[in-house]
Parts: C-alpha cells; structure tokens; sequence
C-alpha cells in the first residue's frame, strides 16, 4: 500500500499518474481535504472517469483525528507527504499546516507500522546561493527564507526527529522550481507575461534557478521509496544544470513563436537589482505583520540564485532526469492549449 497526501494536487496527481505507470497493481490510499473533489485522469493526466482503484479519503492535517483512516490496516505501507502550503493568506498557515501537520502525520504513521515516509520540502530552507556560479548540496546549512523556508526547515527537522526515534524510515526530497503538465494558475501567467512582454528581469537575468519536470520529480520520489541508501537521506531533485532567467524565458519564447505560433513581444520588464531587494523589504514587513503577499514574495526572489548539485541523488538513487527544458515546457504549453488555459 501507498499513502498519498496532497493528492488532489498538481504534484500529487502527476505522483499518482506516475505510480499507475511503474506498478499498476499496488493499493494507492489518497488522503484530500472533505471540500476538495476527486480528481479524473485519461492518459495525459485527466479524464471523466474516476479510478476506481484509488481509496480517497477526506481529512485535514490540521486535525489529527481526521487522519485514522487513512492508516487503518497500513501496517508495512509507504507514505508520500506531498501535502503542504505554499501561498496562504497568513503566515500562520505554513506553520500549521507545513510544520505541525507534518508531525501529526508521522506520529500517525508511526504508530501504524508504516515503513518509510517520503517527504517534499523545497529549496527554501536553504534560501538562495551567495553567487550564480555556487550550488547547493546537502550538507548545505539552513539559511530559510521568509516564513515558508522556516516551515519548511522545521519540516525537515520533523522529519529527521521521527527518523531517529522510530522505526520509521524516513527520506526528505528537496523539489526546486518543477514544472509540466497540470501547472496551477500561478505558471500559467508567467507564460502570458513572457508573451506579452511583461515578465520582469531584474539585472542581466545570469542568475541561476535549479528545474525540474514533475514527472522526473516523480521518478525520484519512486526511485526513494526503493533505494535501501535512502534511508535517513535528503536528496535534491533537480536537472543536472541550472538555468539561468534568461535562458529560461528565451526558452519559452522560442517555443511559443515556433511551435505554437504565438505572437511574442519579446520585451522585458528590465528593473535594477535594487527592485528586488525593495520587495524583499516589504515581503519582510508584510510577513511581519503577519499576512503574506504572493505577487510580492515572488518578486524577492527574481533576482536570486536558486541552483542545487543533484550528485548524491545519482549516486545513490541512480536518478537522473529524462526532460529536457525545452521539450518540458513544450508540453507545459501544450497541455494549457488544449485544455483552454492558455
């Protein structure tokens, strides 16, 4: 048996899609919020159709009780934590849902007999690199950024805490930008600013951002749930090379212009670095006080390097990812033209 939380979510359902794909017959239990609907999939990643071999079960990380189902009878089963909060409305958010939520689902999970937990987390705990030439790996200290690194930081402290004092086997995976098919709102206006011309570049766009297709995201969290190495380990999920702004916004470009015959404004919204330093000031205030801006957070973080090493994944996983940049946003494209996104 495997445990999905997060399920009804873009990472979440591509997991489900990609699990389907490796072994069709193992019992997938998916946990969703009770207002949430259940997702559909045809090949592509959605249909009419409900599958039917998926247990989909309502609860809340929040609130413990709501959980019990979803281990009834899991003894032995793997857990996928791919549930969390990205852009809430407030601050405390990341908290209770990043971090606490975190804990009640181990302590849960322990005391079913689950094997091992994977967990995404993100680059955030580690913040941003000192240069564009400097890489992440995983011995790289905690420098988390604003209030959802910090979540994300106790997260992996979680983590690492049941890990030790449980039989649970635990693996945290660290997901930088992902992206592909099923991308929420947020990637799809960056598209549309890219084509209209308004996507800002702060600087000269040579700072650097580790990527990632989701469904090579996907095979790393496979490749965790059955590589005895993983056991203990943090592993960065990324391509082999980061990409710098520029390159990733030429990219999509081109693309847009030559394989889907868009018209494209090829402009920039050129700003000096100060920009982002501004913006980081005011996301600062603004976190302070306790609420959070996404337009403004994401700004902060334009002129930033963002750039793991995925080494150890390779040579302890034998991950290695298959899509290219190019032909990943071209399918990230593709799937929001046909289904009328973009």
């Amino acid at each position: 048996m495997i445990i999905i939380t997060g399920g009804t979510g873009w990472l979440g359902q591509r997991l489900i899609r990609y699990i389907r794909q490796q072994d069709n017959g193992v019992l997938l239990r998916v946990l969703k919020l009770p207002h949430e609907p259940v997702p559909q999939w045809d090949d592509s990643g959605y249909s009419s159709t409900p599958d039917q071999d998926i247990e989909w079960i309502n609860g809340d990380l929040t609130n413990p009780s709501s959980l019990h189902p979803l281990f009834l009878n899991a003894k032995g089963g793997i857990l996928i934590h791919c549930a969390g909060v990205i852009h809430p409305k407030l601050v405390s958010a990341f908290y209770q849902v990043n971090r606490d939520g975190t804990q009640h689902l181990l302590n849960m999970a322990t005391r079913a007999g689950i094997q091992r937990a994977i967990v995404i987390s993100s680059n955030s705990p580690c913040g941003y690199n000192p240069d564009p030439d400097h890489c992440f790996d995983e011995s790289a200290p905690y420098r988390p950024y604003q209030h959802y690194g910090r979540s994300k930081m106790m997260m992996e402290e979680v983590v690492r805490s049941a890990g030790v004092q449980s039989a649970l086997e635990t693996v945290v995976i660290r997901a930088p930008w992902f992206y592909g098919p099923g991308q929420p709102n947020r990637q799809l206006t960056f598209f549309n600013m890219i084509q209209k011309g308004r996507v800002p570049l702060l600087g000269k766009g040579k700072n650097k951002r580790s990527m990632v297709y989701v469904d090579d995201l996907a095979m790393g969290v496979w490749l965790a749930i059955h590589s005895p190495k993983a056991v203990g380990q943090t592993y960065w999920i990324a391509d082999e090379t980061p990409y710098s702004m520029s390159e990733i916004i030429d990219t999509i470009e081109n693309l847009l212009e030559t394989t889907f015959s868009r018209t494209v404004a090829h402009r920039r919204w050129n700003l000096p670095i100060w920009v982002g330093e501004v913006a980081m000031a005011c996301d600062t205030l603004i976190q302070w006080a306790g609420w959070y801006h996404q337009k403004i957070h994401v700004l902060s973080e334009m002129h930033q390097t963002i750039a793991c090493t995925t080494q150890k994944a390779q040579r302890e996983l034998g991950f290695g990812s298959t899509v290219t940049l190019r032909e990943g946003m071209r399918r990230s494209i593709e799937w929001a033209v046909k289904n009328q996104h973009f």
